[in-house]
């Protein structure tokens, strides 16, 4: 293992965004359950059972495309709505409506909280770029790149594989590996010497389907055991920790 806990051979490293990056994941978990709440408490009335930011968050729509989250949690209540277009209103029930719901609830909340970024993973992406090492952002956030220029990071990152650029691209999410398999392409290396750096379970999936040659799971909600099971070679709760167990 190297200084900074990755194998030999690793020439690039591609960090997911919310949960890794910095502090949104809160954030997008109470935009979502205000979004399903609100959704199912009209078509369901009170006896509607909520949206759980834990379980629900962590199975159906962490780490997903925003329409592919929308489709995956409602199918898991055997509800199938309109899928209806990019440009629906917020308050229409479709699939586009409810994620577009959801956007701009988190965009709400992302103003009147700000982000913040962890320490952590900001000093090993600059230890990582001292080394020679090349990084990427991959995330299937729309906001990435404004996020991104809010906690002063963008230069950080040599690429940017957003859910902008995975839409003009035609790119299935994660758990697919498409995204981060182009970020590695972009980048010059094989998804072999590439590394992954996930909070999410269906980024997990998407680092090992990749077949990339290291895949980190940041354990932020204490799903280390979960982490493992869908793909990670090594769970650490901060980045800092990589170092310690070179």
């Amino acid at each position: 293992m190297t200084e900074l806990g990755l194998p030999d051979g690793i020439q690039a490293c591609l960090f997911d965004l919310d949960g890794v990056i910095t502090k949104t994941a809160v954030v997008h978990a109470a935009a979502w359950k205000q979004t399903f709440d609100d959704f199912l408490h009209r078509r369901d009335g009170d006896s509607f059972r909520p949206f759980d930011e834990v379980a629900d968050y962590d199975e159906y729509v962490d780490g997903r495309p925003r329409a592919d989250g929308v489709r995956t949690f409602l199918e898991s209540r055997d509800i199938h709505l309109p899928e209806g277009g990019p440009g629906d209103p917020p308050e229409r029930e479709t699939v586009q409506g409810l994620g577009n719901r959801k956007n701009e609830l988190v965009l709400d909340l992302i103003r009147t909280r700000g982000v913040d970024a962890y320490d952590g993973t900001i000093r090993y992406v600059e230890a990582v770029r001292a080394a020679g090492l090349r990084t990427a952002v991959v995330s299937s956030s729309t906001n990435c790149r404004d996020i991104l220029r809010s906690i002063g990071a963008e230069q950080l990152f040599d690429v940017r594989i957003d859910g902008i650029v995975a839409a003009e691209r035609h790119l299935p999410g994660k758990p697919h590996p498409d995204t981060f398999l182009a970020a590695a392409r972009d980048l010059g290396v094989e998804a072999k010497s590439a590394a992954v750096f996930e909070d999410a379970l269906a980024g997990m999936d998407a680092g090992r389907s990749g077949h990339f040659g290291y895949v980190v799971g940041v354990d932020r909600v204490g799903q280390a055991d979960a982490l493992r099971a869908h793909g990670a070679d090594v769970v650490v709760t901060d980045l800092a920790e990589l170092g310690e167990r070179s």
